[in-house]
């Protein structure tokens, strides 16, 4: 009697502890759910050690958070009428009195620099103060705005459109909490909202706090749709092959058991829930319910052999249970490699997804046996899925194909070998900070306007150390600067730089009676009388905290980029790199390059690298596992990679044709679909071996015996899985949609490729096979030797 035998044994002699057991285990990760969060935190794809992340978080400690600002802008010639200007700076006042804000940048609240000669300082006033009281009023502030204060361009206002924004930053403490997304989108949202609607003006709302606010929102709704979006496929496509309901009610009892185990993984773990870990819920589903349909198929098989509902209990778990197992660990590898990923979103998927497969195994291989043996044997009625012809002339078509046009399906696999390796060398490794957003949102046309009217929202940020206390008063520091920024305004991704630069010309045209033409550096002689008035001001009105240091020896200067391609991010650092290099000697300065840009460029080039890594891992454990199961044998396991590599080859080339770039929303789709396409080909090769044994190693005779059997399995499973996946297309986002049809193609040919190229090359090597050490007892055994069964 075998491992499983026993099992099987046991199982059935102790079904109540079993529930219980069950029930036990479902009611503990029931009272884990309330420790399972979305995540709000917009944390690095870099790790913490990583130099870049070290260089931001110097950045940020030195000089404050540059991610923590939300824009509302508007682009409307009747924005300056008395009663909308009003109504507009009245919006500004009610977003400064909330206690979650920091600071507020806008016409409302605008500062303009007043020389005080007699105590030799600047001193900041109110832009204008009180209500316009008319349109006439209104058109000669927007006048005065636009033409007398160039410091504000780009900051407030845009000269050559006429749009105007408001800036605002969250305080520090709410910024990656939950309490941001309350406030951004139960206070903010209906606040800009309704003085849209009510002043009718088109009113845009941006930042990248904005966006991951309403971010979180999406994926929390998306959650519950995509469960009832595969449970409807799945559940349809059971009725299409079951024909009766309860096969559907088990299997949906199953894979919902497995879904609150899921969330009491992660529960226990205390992981939040992310773009990535909230498609884990739905995976259990469509990995669970093949599990459920071929062990539910196996029972009915049993029943209409022989009648014997013990027996045939008794046969569903010692007969399938390594195959089974054998299948949802190769599963479980594909997704458990991206623990070695040095990144938390991953590593945390990878842990959860495994957990939650080994958790559908479990409850698959428990509850279908336990709940048959509650129930009556079934009848005649709803064991005729089992005899259906359509499926049966399905699978003597491909072993006719395979008999007659072996060295076609050679040159066809050879030619889409040929024709996927073009493909892939059009693959470019691409991608942007948002491109994985949903387009047809309204944030989304959002971003599009602030990059149009006033650069970008993504920060990219210098940091020049002068070496030496106080050296940012240095003019010769400060003409570098310029020249740094006018290499900045020639690029057209970049906005308008801002930085002390901006500040000393805003002093220089203070200086003499804000006359916009003096908006210039100082020169030598003008800065010894223009400095005093810069440092006095200093003390009282704290004009050059946002500029330099306390100790004066750093600068900052911030330019915002806007969302394109990380292969256009990569020419723009590397002019930039080029220009500071050029302009700041190293011998006097040291000046770094940081912010949320260029760390998202670093974290897409590490991310690539670290996941095509796990994908070479998946295949190199899943080659060392084959081969072990049969006996350690190598050729086995170059035999069984080929017609799975092929799929992901195809899809590899297929991108490429389409301009679907490799960024970490794609690559990911290899490892997953690797891990679930080799079941196919382990159950056919442990098949196989187990029909040359019995046909006296008569090779064709095993090789189209084996198909017949194993063939409708194959195809009732990939059939599922395609669909299941497929539903992920509904989504929102462009990453989840990339994995579900990228994933559905390649399983789709993976399956082609196991049912016509897999038998092809057994036949290839026909002595190999022919030769009784091939198929030396292996170290496990897939399908006990007495069976002979349909899978």
């Amino acid at each position: 009697m075998n491992l499983w035998s026993k099992l099987a044994g046991i199982i059935l002699r102790n079904k109540i502890i079993f529930i219980f057991l069950i029930l036990g285990t479902t009611t503990f990760f029931v009272f884990q759910w309330k420790y399972v969060k979305v995540s709000y935190s917009q944390n690095s794809i870099l790790p913490k050690e990583n130099p870049y992340v070290i260089e931001y978080n110097q950045f940020k400690n030195r000089f404050g958070n540059d991610n923590n600002m939300v824009l509302i802008g508007v682009k409307d010639s009747s924005l300056f009428t008395a009663k909308k200007i009003n109504a507009w700076n009245q919006l500004a006042k009610k977003i400064k009195d909330f206690p979650q804000i920091a600071q507020v940048v806008s016409i409302e609240n605008l500062k303009v620099l007043q020389k005080d000669t007699l105590n030799q300082k600047f001193a900041l006033a109110e832009f204008h103060q009180g209500t316009i009281k008319s349109d006439q009023e209104a058109f000669l502030l927007k006048k005065r705005l636009f033409d007398s204060l160039p410091f504000y361009e780009n900051i407030v206002y845009n000269k050559k459109s006429g749009a105007v924004q408001t800036v605002f930053s969250l305080k520090k403490d709410i910024v990656n909490t939950k309490k941001r997304v309350d406030f951004i989108v139960n206070q903010i949202k209906p606040l800009v909202d309704n003085f849209s609607k009510e002043q009718n003006l088109d009113v845009h709302t941006s930042g990248l706090l904005y966006i991951k606010s309403l971010d979180a929102v999406t994926l929390k709704n998306e959650i519950p749709l995509f469960l009832g979006l595969t449970l409807l496929v799945t559940g349809l496509i059971i009725l299409f092959f079951f024909r009766t309901g309860s096969p559907l009610i088990l299997s949906f009892l199953i894979v919902g058991i497995g879904v609150m185990w899921t969330f009491g993984i992660m529960g226990t773990l205390r992981y939040q829930i992310s773009i990535l870990t909230a498609i884990i819920p739905p995976l259990v589903i469509i990995i669970g319910v093949p599990n459920a349909v071929f062990l539910i198929n196996k029972y009915q098989q049993e029943i209409q052999k022989h009648g014997n509902q013990a027996r045939s209990l008794q046969r569903v778990i010692s007969k399938t249970g390594n195959a089974i197992l054998m299948t949802n660990l190769t599963t479980a590898i594909g997704f458990g490699t991206f623990v070695i990923v040095n990144n938390r979103l991953l590593r945390e998927f990878g842990i959860v997804a495994s957990l939650s497969i080994f958790s559908i195994f479990i409850l698959s291989i428990l509850l279908i046996p336990i709940v048959y043996s509650y129930r009556k044997i079934p009848k005649e009625k709803h064991l005729k899925h089992l005899n259906k012809t359509w499926i049966n002339k399905f699978i003597d078509k491909l072993i006719k194909i395979i008999r007659k046009n072996q060295k076609q399906i050679f040159g066809v696999s050879v030619l889409l070998i040929i024709i996927s390796m073009i493909g892939i060398f059009k693959i470019e490794v691409s991608g942007s900070i948002l491109s994985d957003l949903p387009k047809n949102t309204v944030f989304y046309k959002d971003i599009k306007f602030f990059e149009k009217e006033f650069g970008g929202i993504l920060p990219l940020e210098f940091v020049i150390d002068t070496k030496r206390k106080k050296g940012a008063y240095k003019l010769s520091t400060l003409k570098r600067m310029e020249k740094l920024r006018e290499n900045i305004e020639d690029i057209p991704e970049l906005s308008k730089p801002i930085s002390l630069v901006e500040l000393s010309k805003y002093a220089k045209q203070a200086f003499y009676k804000n006359n916009p033409k003096y908006y210039q550096l100082p020169s030598t002689h003008e800065k010894n009388f223009i400095l005093p008035f810069i440092k006095n001001s200093d003390a009282n009105g704290n004009l050059l905290k946002s500029y330099t240091d306390s100790t004066r020896q750093y600068l900052r200067l911030t330019t915002f980029m806007k969302d394109i391609e990380t292969d256009d991010m990569e020419k723009v650092e590397q002019y930039l790199e080029m220009k500071k290099d050029k302009i700041f000697p190293k011998d006097k300065f040291n000046v770094m390059m940081t912010g949320k840009a260029r760390l998202f460029l670093k974290g897409t080039h590490y991310l690539i690298n670290n996941l095509a890594w796990s994908l070479g891992l998946a295949i190199l454990l899943i080659a060392i596992f084959i081969s072990w199961m049969f006996g350690w044998s190598w050729k086995m396991s170059v035999i069984a990679l080929i017609p799975n590599l092929l799929p992901l080859l195809i899809t590899a080339g297929l991108m490429g044709f389409l301009g679907i770039p490799l960024k970490p929303s794609t690559i990911l789709i290899f490892s997953i679909a690797y891990g679930i396409s080799v079941d196919d080909t382990i159950h056919y090769l442990a098949k196989l071996r187990q029909e040359l044994q019995h046909n006296q190693w008569h090779i064709k005779r095993s090789v189209y015996k084996a198909l017949k059997e194993t063939g409708i399995s194959m195809f009732y499973t990939s059939v599922i899985l395609f669909a299941g996946f497929l539903t992920f297309l509904m989504s929102s986002y462009g990453g989840t949609k990339a994995l579900g049809g990228l994933i559905s193609f390649t399983l789709l040919v993976a399956m082609f490729s196991n049912l016509l190229l897999l038998p092809a090359l057994v036949l290839f090597v026909d002595d190999y096979f022919k030769n009784k050490k091939t198929f030396k007892k292996p170290e496990i055994e897939i399908f006990p030797e007495d069976s002979n069964d349909e899978l």
